[in-house]
Formats: structure tokens, sequence, C-alpha cells
């Protein structure tokens, strides 16, 4: 008898169906959408650390013992699952051993286990931490763990939470309009579970298909999108393209969620409507909101001081689906404050790595390269580097790093006056018993870039002495967007006394004189530093005869190559192959980059991320719309009796249409006149915090995405209020009238 109440039911009320099956089509998608995104993206991160760092959990770093008898040690625990031995590690003094784990959560404590059986130290063991936590897998003494995957999870969560609500508001909304005829089956002795039963069979029958469907467009649209993301990167260096896997696990849990979801969705709507007394039932109209206790809110209030009678009538009405409405109301807000943010915070980090970057060097380099584990003794091609076709300029210079011991005397008077070095470094600049002990940045040029710095810098040129960097930040009177320096030491200074990070004197350097103009280079200076510019032949007898700490990393030598003013991208990605060939065809390993690819290296994975968390607001936003358009077309039966109730006490229909109107312009501005306050407070803090001109984020501020955006949403309220207006409004009410159930 119930199969065949359900079909008939379902037969007689077709709007109820689509509702319903729409709404399940939609969460469907929407669930394996973000599943399908969220396992792409952590299988891909999960290769990438395989691919680069190794497949190993945990080391062993070992200095004796046989390797034999340790291994089978290993293999004895239970949950070591391999134990190999690392030959590209391994050396005469000690041998390393990779582990991998059966049950990577019992790593860490497996692994104190192995640390107390073979009697090693903390420093004996290493744990691949990056791996283990893309596992969810932390050591427990870490008081910092990473929660980057963690927080993901709690949104992928948060948005499946909305999708259920969402479902079960359709749902909810479906049931309601066939409140009528549940309470006259329940006056005729259905039981409350025969009702329940009845509507878990009906909606199970109308979303089973739906399901699969939403579930198959889901995953197709996850492989579509991820094309898009390696067609956007294809250019960018060094990047593997993403390949999309699913895992049976991954489409069995969206089908399960999803169809959890449609159950669970319809269960707790029928719950509550079965409890409903049949009488109440039969006269197919349940009292929703707050406005039966007289509470007013205040849209309701503001609506009614600004529009009158209408605009209370359309404030009661949006109080009313206050609940239905919950979700709409907070995915549209987090979607328009989310991209609005969003947009202002890389539009200020673009404009900051202009200007501390990109247009700060673009006039020192064009082509740059690197050559590691290399001195620059090692270099004799300057001049076929400078000999390349379309080079105006190249240097070729190395990095070192030493300190200086600096006597409070040597101090410039300017500096003094501020109360001295200590005043501005603070603990940067360790004190010593006549000074302070200052970092001194080492830059070693080739000598005809150095001779060719002394004539700029209007020093007489001569390969026997350094130049010093004579400036130092006023940190007390300007900010680091901004900075006013300071001369450093005394006018006539014509020595410094390097030494090493201890404060033991190595010996004197010559000056040839100060300045307070560095070399063109696309260099950055600590602020309270003393940097010195060496040529290469008195680095090599300086260092000859003077003995220097071992440097802290490997050497590296630096060509900058500059091209002509305006030159092209595709001179410069010349120019840069020009310069691989010359060196790689010398034997030397290098990295050759140019200024104006990797600008638009730059600007490239800025859209991409623009385009990933726009896709996010823009999901976001879809789901609040479809919450919008399932309210305002499944609540057609309750607005029909409340309209012609309007229609009694004399509104004209064109009335009865503008109060749609101004609910959909209440759900469609609230976002908008809630975001816009918080997102100038947000930038006002981003804008203090940086240091920036407002008129420059102004000149470039994302006047017309955010308008495009708050404008797709406007245009998709309003189309859901002119449809439901359509189908309220196109009944004749005034039959609606003679109906009892009003009574």
């Amino acid at each position: 008898m119930w199969k065949h109440f359900s079909r008939s039911d379902l037969t007689h009320t077709p709007a109820a169906v689509r509702t319903m099956a729409l709404a399940a089509l939609a969460v469907s998608f929407f669930l394996s959408l973000l599943c399908g995104l969220f396992y792409n993206a952590w299988t891909y991160e999960a290769d990438r650390i395989l691919r680069e760092e190794g497949a190993w959990q945990a080391r062993l770093i070992l200095t004796g013992g046989s390797q034999e008898e340790t291994l089978e040690t290993l293999e004895q625990f239970a949950q070591v699952d391999t134990a190999a031995i690392n030959e590209a590690l391994s050396g005469p003094e000690a041998w390393v051993v990779d582990l991998t784990f059966r049950d990577k959560t019992a790593a860490y404590d497996t692994l104190a286990r192995i640390r107390d059986r073979l009697g090693l130290d903390e420093d004996q063991t290493q744990t691949h931490d990056t791996l283990l936590s893309r596992y969810l897998v932390t050591d427990p003494r870490d008081p910092d763990p990473p929660l980057l995957l963690p927080f993901l999870l709690g949104v992928l969560g948060a948005l499946v939470l909305a999708l259920v609500l969402l479902l079960r508001n359709a749902f909810e909304i479906t049931m309601q309009a066939r409140l009528h005829r549940l309470g006259i089956l329940a006056s005729v002795g259905a039981t409350p579970r025969q009702l329940r039963l009845c509507l878990l069979q009906e909606a199970a029958a109308v979303s089973l298909l739906p399901l699969a469907a939403g579930t198959l467009l889901g995953f197709a649209a996850c492989f579509g999108v991820l094309a898009a993301v390696n067609r956007a990167a294809a250019d960018l260096p060094g990047r593997q393209p993403a390949v999309f896997t699913l895992h049976p696990a991954v489409v069995a849990g969206a089908l399960l969620t999803a169809l959890i979801t449609v159950l669970l969705s319809a269960w707790l709507p029928a719950r509550r409507l079965c409890r409903i007394p049949p009488l109440e039932a039969m006269r197919g109209y349940i009292q929703q909101g707050a406005g039966g206790k007289g509470n007013r809110s205040l849209t309701t209030r503001l609506l009614a001081r600004c529009l009158g009678i209408r605009g209370e009538l359309a404030g009661t009405a949006l109080q009313a689906q206050k609940k239905s409405l919950r979700i709409a109301n907070v995915s549209l807000l987090l979607s328009f404050l989310g991209f609005t943010a969003m947009l202002c915070f890389f539009t200020l980090s673009g404009i900051s790595t202009d200007m501390t970057y990109f247009a700060r060097y673009q006039d020192a380099w064009d082509v740059m390269a690197t050559l590691p584990d290399t001195r620059l003794s090692d270099v004799p091609l300057t001049g076929e580097l400078a000999a390349l076709p379309g080079v105006e300029d190249c240097l070729v210079y190395e990095k070192q790093q030493a300190a200086a011991l600096l006597p409070a005397e040597a101090q410039s008077e300017p500096l003094q006056a501020l109360g001295g070095l200590g005043a501005l470094a603070g603990e940067d600049a360790p004190a010593t018993q006549d000074g302070w002990l200052v970092e001194a940045p080492l830059v070693i040029l080739d000598d005809a870039g150095f001779l060719r710095f002394c004539e700029e810098a209007g020093i007489a040129p001569s390969l026997d002495g350094a130049l010093l960097l004579n400036r130092v930040w006023d940190s007390l009177h300007s900010n680091f967007r901004d900075r006013q320096y300071l001369p450093f030491v005394q006018p006539g200074t014509a020595a410094l006394t390097l030494a090493d990070g201890d404060g033991t004197a190595l010996g004197e350097l010559p000056l040839l004189g100060l300045t307070d103009t560095p070399p063109n280079l696309r260099e950055e200076y600590d602020s309270y530093t003393l940097v010195l510019f060496w040529p290469q032949s008195l680095w090599e007898r300086w260092t000859q005869e003077h003995s220097l700490p071992a440097p802290a990393q490997a050497p590296e030598v630096l060509v900058r190559l500059l091209g002509r003013e305006g030159i092209s991208q595709a001179e410069c990605e010349a120019l840069q192959e020009k310069t691989a060939a010359l060196l790689e065809g010398a034997g030397y390993a290098c990295t050759v980059e140019n200024r104006l690819t990797e600008r638009a290296d730059n600007d490239r994975m800025i859209r991409g991320a623009e385009a990933i968390l726009g896709a996010f607001c823009l999901l976001l936003a879809a789901i609040g719309l479809a919450n919008v358009f399932l309210n305002t077309l499944g609540f057609v039966e309750q607005r029909r009796r409340e309209f012609a109730r309007y229609l009694s006490l004399g509104m004209t229909p064109r009335e009865l249409r503008s109060l749609f109107w101004m609910e959909g312009a209440v759900m469609a501005l609230r976002p908008l006149a809630i975001t816009l306050p918080l997102t100038a407070g947000m930038l006002a803090l981003m804008l203090r915090a940086s240091y920036l001109d407002p008129a420059l984020f102004l000149a470039e501020a994302p006047v017309l995405p955010v308008a495009l955006f708050a404008l797709g949403i406007a245009f998709f309220v309003a189309l859901a209020y002119a449809l439901g207006a359509r189908r309220v409004l196109s009944a004749d009410l005034s039959e609606i009238l003679k109906d009892d159930s009003l009574l």
C-alpha cells in the first residue's frame, strides 16, 4: 500500500520530485568534486615528496657494528616493513639505514624502541616529518606540529556539512509541501514510523539516479580542473604535471557519503514533521521563525523604516525563513569576503614584490648564472661572457661572509649622535670591549669589474684595497619601505680589522675609499652590516697571507649579464641559452635564469593561485545560491497561501511582486554590506604593516573583478526570486482564499 501511495504522491507532485532530484544531483556533484580535488592534491603532494626527498620514513646513522646483524635486529620489529642501507649517504665513517613502517601511525613509537634497543643517541635518528605529516602522523613531542593537512580536512568537513544542511533544507521544503496529505494519513491511523518510512523510501527512489549522475559529473569536473591547471602551469620550470587518479575507496566514499547525506537529510525533517499533530498537519502550514515571539530583527526594522508596510512584510518573511536561509547567508558572505580579501592580498603582494624586486632590479640584471661549488679563480671566462651578442655589461663575482671589529670611535658622528650602533641594531650587533662585532659580507668582483666600480664610485681605480659601503639604516626615523641611511664610519677610515664569528682578529684590510652606492647587482644587503667589495687579485693575496675560517656554505660564483635597454623576453631567453651553452661547454654545472621569464613565471603562479582560490570562493557562492533557489522554488505553496492573505487585504499583484524584489535585494546586498567594511579594515591593517602608500593600491585596486563577482551574486539571487515570484503569482490566488486550511 505504501509503495502505491508513494508512487501516486510522487506522480502528483512533480515540483517536489524535481526539487529533491536537483538537490541530490547538486550535492553529489559537489561532494565528488571536492573529494576528487582533495585526493588528487594529496596524491600530487605525496608523490612530489617521494620523488624529491625519497620514500624513507626514518633513518638511522650508525658508526659501528655489523650491518647484517643490525638489519636482522631491525627486521625483528613487527612494525618495520623495510630496512635497507642507503649507499649514497653511507661512507667509511658511518652508514645510513632507511626504514619504512607497516603502520605509519606507529613510526615514532617504533623508532623510540629501536633507539633504545640499539643504544643510539637522538642525533643518530631522523624522521621524515614532511612525508609522515601527509599521512596525518606527527611527532607527539613536537610542540608545533604541521597543521596544513588537518586544516584542509577541516575545510573539507565544513563544506560537506554545508552540503548536508543544504540537502536537508531541500527535503524539508518538499515534505512541508505535502504536509496536508500527511495530516490526512495520520488522521486515519498511520503511525509516525510508517510516515517516516514512506518519506524515506520516496527520498531514496527519487535520489538514487541523480546521486549516481552527480558523482560521475563531479569526477569528470575534477578531471577538467586538473587539465586546466596543467595547461595554465605548463611553462613553469621544474613542475611535474598533475595526473588524474581515482582510487576505488574515494569513489565508494563519495557515493556512500552522498547516500548517507540523502537519507539523513530526509530522515531529519521527516522525524520533525511526523511529530506534528494531525489537525495542525491538515492545515498544511507551520509557523516558522521567531516572529511568534514578537521580536523584529534589525533587517525588518530597517526595511519598515525605509519602505513602510511592504518593507515590514518583506523583513518578516525573511525572518521566518532565517533558519532555512542560514546556509545561503553564510556561504554568500564567506565567498564574497574570501574573494575580496584574496584579491586585495594578491594586489598588495604584487605591488610590494614589484617595488622590492622586479622594479628595483630591472636595470641590474637580465640574465643571471649561478655556478655552485666554484670559486672565482676557477672561472676564466669573463671575456667570453662579456663578448656574447647583446651583452652591454658583464660582472662575475663571488660572495663570502666574515665579520669586522668596529671601535666605538670609528663610528660616524651622525651615528654616534643617535646613540651608536647599539641603538639601531640592538642584539644584531654584539658588543665587544671596545665597540661592536659587525657582520661583514664580502663581495669579490673580477678585477675588470672592480676597476669599473671604482670609477663609478669616483675613487681612483686600484687593486690594492677594497671599497666599503658606508651606510647604515636609520631605523629610528624611517621604515623598511622608505629607508633613510646614515654614514656608518668616519670619513677618513683607511682600514678595517676583519674577524671570525667569535671575534678573533684575522688581519687588517686596506680600504681604497668609502661609497654610499653599491655596484649594480641583484643583491640585498642586511641593514647593519659593513659590506666590503674586493678585487679578485686582492682576495687571493689576502687569503694566502691570512687564515680564514671554513665557509659555512659551499662557494658559488655568480655571473650577471645586462643587455640593452628595452630588451624583449625572446632576446633574454636567447641570451640565457647562449650563456648556458658557453658555461656548460666549458664543463661548469650551472643554473641560468633571465629576468623577464622569471617575471612571467611569477605572474603565472599568482594567476594560478588566484584561480584556485577564486574557484573555491565560487564553490561557496554556488552552495549559497543553490540554497536560495531551493527556498524560493520550494516554498511555493506556503508563499501562495501567504500572498493570498495579502491579496485579501487589498494589496495589488504589483505590490506583491515588489515584496520578492525587496527580499532578493536584502539577500544580495547583505554580504556586500558586511564584507566591504571588513575588507576595508583588513586592507588598512595590511597597508599599515607594509608601509605602502594607499594611492598605489587605489591605482591597482581590483575593482572590476570584485564588482563582477558582486553582480554575479546579485544576478542569480534576482533570478531565483524572479522565478519564485513567477511561480507564486502565476496561480489564481483568489481560489486559494476559498481553502479552509487558511483558517
